[in-house]
């Protein structure tokens, strides 16, 4: 076991490695944060900042000499930076775990390996791809860029093989995953902590909703029947075993009209749908995030109380202050805000769980607390 006192790194300086830092060094531990940006939300409460790129080996040679053990908050961190630090350091999760997720393609096939379900899909390298797409492959689909994707950006609904052409090209004719859409009736996702012997802890699977791409809601417990719940919690084991994963990792899936769970996308770190357990768990899913590195045993993983968690973006601010006094005369909110300098339309800035004695009221609540909130 890594125990208070020790350094830990965190390659990526937003909110959340940000959360990361808070509950590490709530238990005892030291946090050095590696990020690029001089006013990082995690760096500018960081013990230590090494502000550099990720791919500054000189950077990356004071993080391993500082720390114990390193981990990171955001999947697009360049699989070779883990690759180095893990010949000088811990490093959780592992570069071959973090290269499974950064392609979308590769993601994909390999949930598929598994006997996951996934999505109906066709890589699409270049253009001769989309010609020599089959007849079998049904629209409406969407065509995502295989990297660096995110919060719906790099993404284009297509209704026909000419509307493919177009989005390849207006995505610069970056290698991409074209995937038939599906007839959704909601989105889930469930947060596990998997440990280096392999045992895995999961948080209660959280219902999302999304709003241009972004999610803008998470509502645990979730309004899934049970069976769909413990089915999407195995699913999740699955791929965390098959990545033999340690930390904290999400999963996103699709429940279809007709019933079916698909596997969307991995998230190898904490995830914005589990900033609930800040408030309604005995562990936040960032605890758990220290806990894994550190070799010590899981939290309690189980809801104290039915929650909704709102996301704040920037378009809130509009050209002031959100009218914070309204929200917090509220006592079932929860404000966590990110220390980000410059709000921005999209960009998030922070959320709020709202706690309550069910889902409905807690939901009434969120919704009256957020449509007052936005500044005039």
């Amino acid at each position: 076991m890594i125990l208070p006192g020790a350094t830990l790194g965190m390659l990526g300086g937003g909110q959340l490695g940000r959360m990361f830092t808070t509950a590490a060094q709530t238990m005892g531990y030291k946090v050095v944060v590696l990020d690029p940006d001089t006013n990082s939300p995690a760096g500018i409460i960081a013990d230590q900042h090494i502000c550099a790129k990720y791919t500054d080996n000189d950077a990356l040679n004071q993080l391993a000499a500082l720390c114990d053990a390193v981990t990171t908050e955001f999947e697009n961190i360049p699989a070779t930076t883990l690759s180095y630090l893990e010949a000088k350091t811990i490093v959780h999760p592992s570069s071959k775990a973090l290269a499974s997720t950064q392609n979308r393609i590769v993601e994909k096939q390999f949930i598929a390996s598994l006997g996951i379900p996934v999505a109906p899909f066709a890589a699409i390298h270049s253009i001769e791809d989309i010609d020599t797409l089959s007849d079998s492959f049904k629209f409406p689909a969407i065509l995502k860029v295989a990297n660096f994707g995110y919060d719906g950006k790099g993404q284009v609904v297509c209704e026909t093989i000419s509307d493919v052409r177009t989005a390849f090209e207006s995505l610069n004719n970056a290698e991409c995953v074209l995937e038939q859409r599906i007839n959704l009736e909601r989105e889930v996702s469930t947060v596990l902590a998997r440990s280096q012997s392999g045992a895995i802890t999961n948080f209660p699977v959280a219902e999302n909703v999304h709003v241009n791409g972004i999610l803008h809601s998470t509502t645990v417990p979730s309004n899934i029947p049970q069976q769909q719940a413990h089915a999407a919690l195995q699913m999740a084991d699955k791929i965390a075993d098959g990545l033999s994963y340690v930390g904290t990792m999400a999963v996103e899936f699709f429940i279809s009209s007709e019933g079916d769970i698909i596997a969307n996308e991995i998230a190898p770190r904490p995830h914005n749908s589990g900033h609930f357990t800040l408030d309604a768990c005995e562990t936040s899913q960032f605890e758990q995030q220290v806990r894994m590195l550190c070799g010590l045993p899981s939290g309690n993983c189980e809801l104290v109380t039915p929650v909704v968690m709102i996301n704040l973006l920037g378009d809130v601010w509009g050209n002031s202050e959100p009218h914070w006094d309204t929200l917090l005369s509220q006592p079932e909110n929860k404000l966590h805000l990110y220390g980000k300098k410059e709000a921005r339309v999209g960009r998030k800035m922070g959320h709020f769980n709202v706690l309550a004695s069910t889902t409905d009221q807690a939901m009434k609540i969120a919704q009256q607390s957020f449509e007052v909130l936005k500044a005039d």
